[in-house]
């Protein structure tokens, strides 16, 4: 590769800009990781002369690749990348001999996602010459080249025949795609400051693969009209997907306002389809309205055909009639250049006002491009293809070629496949072109195929026919489901973000005179999810403790991103970057380190984390809901207890109203605020959705999941609702059943899977921790376990007390604490929680911490002290401490803890809010529950 890169590539990217001449590879590094590839799906292709695979391919590279520019002093470069997506493999043409393969063709169907960690990229943008271009173009470019209906095409046997054909075979058909209007968009103008409201300048961009168009902006307007029409060619069904994304016009930054996607085939079995879609990721709908055109090989239709586009309003362009292949092949003795030199020769082909080139080959008068090129014509009878074969610089003609289109009509099935005379050329001078035309038909008669598989008249996209025939059954209907293989694997990722230390201070004063500290807060990045934390203020030793929760699959190569920013005022500072793989931690269950940030001087996060797995048995989720109120914090959101997982299959017997086609319904399963909304399919009353979804359940005992089926411009046609304790109770907490809708009419079937989350970390195995911030288990940090059988204990210490909703505080107010003994590595542990209500003397809140220390020791060596909280009441801590010594001596003492507070800014005196201490030899230190004690002032000494 680096001879590659350093012989091909590099002379490649000094000739095409004469700002590159000095560009050089310093550096070339592919790394150690290779790519993967996690899923393969095989399936018969069109003809029984190829094979097709589906490969799922995950690439999270560590290449490294440095480029420098020495005439402008640029460095720039890759620093790792990843790519994730479906890669489809065709084999074709097969052979009776060896190597039973002619080629291999590779495609994205879709375009992937292509993330590259560029560095210096903004030097390299500095260039003239390359300024015009931007990140996101550069991504765009290097994606487009990936996908459909670019092909890579590796031929494994010589003079291979119609190599062009291979590489760009004829479309399955065309999509017409009428995009009219949007209604309900989101508001996402501010004027005067924010403080009113304006609405949107919408616009849309729809794509299929490289195919994309942008439509024009609708000032002020959350309902905008369109009425705009694109054409689109399709060359695989099903899997390509018709995206259209709305966004808000803005001077700097277009806001997104929603996005929809929609299979390709769903066009194709309904033939015309016309329907509000929802936005995903926003809010409103867009009307769309798709007709598929069938390729006809005659031209029997084509005056049927354009009497149609004449009552046609389209704009910007008028409707198509036909499109026009052109496979270029060759050329040969084509004239030499000025002192007999061997010319360049590229091809300019044009029909009307479109022009297409192919590439240059370079130092030949017979080339060989073996290209395909794609026209959409308005009418053919009257249209020309006007070819210029050119030496790279354009300014010398070396042939040409004129042909009315007409002549292909009265061609068999459309094609000419010739040698063509060029003129302004050499005696001998002609070009080998392949020319086939398709008439674009839209058969407004076609039926709606059952979307069954396997039922009499289903469609087969594979060989675009419906299948008939009395000799087929009619399959009974089933009783269970048949989800995926990959049905109910998921796992719950719990994220302990606890704190940092030594992070960047970028906040400065009087105009950088002073420096300052920084705001931090973190956000993360994972399985599509994002999570932020909360700011903590003017530390650059922030301690967060915050939980977040996300649901993971077994897909090897995933990441969390984590990035550290300061908030401010206008634009946040970054504080450093860092990665975790995800392998380890799902493979282990458990994940404990510091992590060094990157890109900054100095910096580290605390993270911890830890694999979730669903278990189908309640016996364990008493202790599940203890664990997980033990280590509730204040700052993160309720804690997850089971994972529902929930497939749903089909429906069946839908209503019908009177005098109605079968309505085109979708479902929506809801679990509190999570919601998940199926596909939408078309005018059935027995419609197969096939599709999963996982929710995270706080309390299985009293959330329920809710069900309704909704028809398209018809309201709801029917819902369920189904008590998770209704999943406690079954066998394996699983139901999958035929469940009746609540108007008795219709019913969908339906498998519920819910699995309690048990951490895989248990409190024996823990490894041992240093003195830092932490969460409320005691378990999970090397306490003692509560098995099942402890539960009812456990719960009945909670009631007495050991709660954080037992009594009120006294005058001084209390302190939550957590100690017990940790026998495996002879340490006496205490967490500081808390503490509440407490007492204000001055005109200001306090600004407390916690002291603690044994007696009857009064050495520095048992002193132990919190942060110190700013200016309140109710101060949160959770921060671990830890005394090396025996259990008997442990017991022969007390632990003295103290709430104090600074006196004022310049003085070094500490006031006392309140103390209390803990004989130890009083206290089960086995147990380890986090409890409230009362304060007293240092009169009472508050023995406990």
């Amino acid at each position: 590769m680096e001879k590659l890169l350093a012989e091909t590539v590099a002379p490649a990217v000094r000739g095409s800009n004469t700002h590159l001449q000095t560009f050089t590879f310093t550096r070339v590094e592919l790394g150690e990781k290779p790519l993967r590839i996690v899923g393969v799906k095989v399936h018969p292709g069109r003809s029984k002369e190829q094979i097709l695979l589906d490969l799922n391919i995950s690439y999270v590279g560590d290449v490294q690749i440095d480029v420098e520019v020495k005439k402008y002093f640029c460095k720039a470069g890759i620093k790792g990348m990843q790519l994730h997506g479906v890669l489809r493999v065709i084999l074709e043409p097969l052979m009776g001999d060896l190597p039973i393969v002619g080629a291999v063709s590779m495609f994205f169907i879709r375009r992937p996602t292509l993330d590259i960690n560029w560095t210096g990229v903004t030097n390299l943008l500095d260039i003239p010459g390359l300024s015009s271009l931007s990140d996101t173009m550069i991504m765009d470019s290097i994606a487009t080249f990936l996908v459909l209906p670019n092909r890579l095409l590796v031929p494994l046997v010589p003079d291979l025949h119609d190599v062009a054909q291979l590489r760009s075979p004829l479309p399955r058909g065309i999509i017409r795609i009428h995009l009219l209007a949007a209604r309900g968009l989101g508001s996402k103008d501010k004027y005067v400051k924010g403080l009113i409201e304006g609405k949107s300048d919408p616009y849309a961009l729809v794509r299929v693969g490289t195919q994309a168009f942008c439509s024009q902006v609708i000032d002020d307007d959350l309902n905008p009209q369109w009425g705009e029409t694109y054409e689109v060619m399709v060359h695989e069904v099903p899997g390509q997907e018709i995206e259209v994304e709305v966004f808000d016009k803005d001077p700097d930054k277009d806001d997104f306002l929603g996005r929809m996607k929609l299979d390709v085939g769903k066009v194709l079995q309904a033939a015309v389809l016309d329907d509000w879609f929802p936005l995903q990721g926003g809010q409103g709908q867009v009307h769309l309205k798709l007709e598929w055109l069938s390729l006809l090989p005659n031209a029997e239709k084509l005056e049927q055909v354009l009497q149609w586009n004449r009552g046609i309003s389209s704009r910007p362009e008028p409707p198509s009639a036909a499109i026009l292949v052109i496979y270029l092949d060759r050329a040969q003795d084509l004239p030499l250049k000025k002192g007999n030199k061997e010319p360049n020769p590229m091809v300019q082909l044009s029909i009307q006002d479109m022009t297409q080139e192919s590439k240059a080959v370079y130092c030949t008068n017979s080339p060989v491009w073996e290209e395909a090129f794609r026209f959409f014509l308005q009418d053919p009878r009257s249209q020309e293809l006007d070819v210029q074969v050119k030496d790279d610089s354009r300014a010398l003609t070396l042939g040409a070629l004129t042909l009315p289109l007409a002549r292909l009509l009265t061609a068999p099935e459309l094609t000419l496949d010739q040698w063509f005379q060029l003129s302004s050329s050499g005696p001998n001078s002609r070009l080998y072109m392949k020319l086939v035309m398709r008439i674009l038909y839209l058969d407004s008669s076609e039926v709606h195929f059952p979307t069954v598989p396997g039922t009499p008249g289903a469609w087969d996209l594979d060989n675009e026919s419906p299948q008939t025939g009395s000799s087929v059954d009619v399959p009974p209907r089933p009783s269970h489901t048949t989800p995926e293989s990959h049905f109910g694997t998921e796992n719950v990722l719990r994220i302990h973000v606890l704190e940092a230390q030594d992070l960047i201070a970028k906040d400065r004063f009087l105009g950088g005179l002073v420096k300052g500290k920084s705001d931090p807060y973190v956000k993360l990045k994972l399985a599509g999810r994002s999570f932020r934390s909360r700011v903590v203020r003017e530390d650059l030793n922030p301690r967060w403790n915050e939980v977040f929760e996300v649901i993971v699959t077994s897909i090897p190569g995933q990441e969390l991103d984590i990035e550290v920013f300061d908030k401010d005022l206008d634009k946040d500072d970054f504080l450093g970057r860092c990665r975790v793989s995800l392998s380890a931690v799902l493979n282990t269950g458990f994940f404990d380190e510091w992590l060094t940030l990157e890109d900054v001087p100095s910096g580290r996060l605390h993270l911890r984390l830890e694999r979730l797995t669903p278990r189908p048995t309640a016996a364990e989720l008493e202790e599940v809901l203890q664990v997980n109120s033990l280590i509730q914090t204040q700052k993160s959101a309720e804690l997850a207890a089971a994972l529902l997982s929930v497939y749903l299959e089909r429906a069946d017997e839908l209503p019908l109203r009177k005098g109605t086609k079968p309505p085109s319904s979708y479902a929506t399963l809801t679990v509190g605020d999570t919601s998940h909304k199926t596909k939408t399919i078309a005018q059935t009353s027995a419609p197969v959705w096939d599709e999963s979804a996982s929710f995270l359940i706080r309390k299985p005992n009293t959330e329920s999941l809710e069900l309704q089926v909704r028809g398209e411009g018809m309201g709801t046609l029917g819902s369920f609702s189904l008590p998770l304790s209704e999943l406690l109770a079954a066998d394996q907490l699983c139901l999958d059943r035929w469940f009746t809708l609540n108007n008795g009419q219709g019913q969908v079937l339906l498998r519920a899977q819910l699995g309690i989350l048990v951490s895989q970390h248990s409190g024996v195995e823990a490894h041992s921790h240093s003195s830092s911030s932490l969460g409320e288990d005691p378990e999970l940090w090397g306490g003692p376990p509560h098995s099942a059988s402890s539960a009812p204990e456990l719960r009945q210490r909670l009631a007495h007390g050991d709660s954080p909703l037992d009594a009120p505080a006294g005058p001084l107010g209390q302190v939550r604490l957590t100690v017990w003994y940790y026998s495996e590595e002879r340490k006496l542990v205490s967490i500081v929680h808390s503490c509440r209500a407490l007492r204000q003397n001055g005109r200001d809140p306090p600004d407390p911490y916690v002291s603690l220390s044994l007696l009857p020791d009064k050495n520095r060596g048992t002193k132990r002290k919190t942060s110190q909280k700013k200016r309140t009441l109710n101060p949160d801590f959770n921060e671990r401490f830890e005394w090396e010594l025996l259990l008997d001596e442990a017991l022969k003492r007390k632990l003295d803890v103290s709430v104090k507070s600074n006196s004022s800014f310049m003085s070094r005196e500490r006031e006392l809010l309140g103390k209390v201490q803990l004989d130890l030899a009083e206290i089960d230190l086995s147990q380890g529950a986090a409890r409230w004690y009362d304060l007293v002032d240092d009169k009472d000494k508050g023995s406990s």
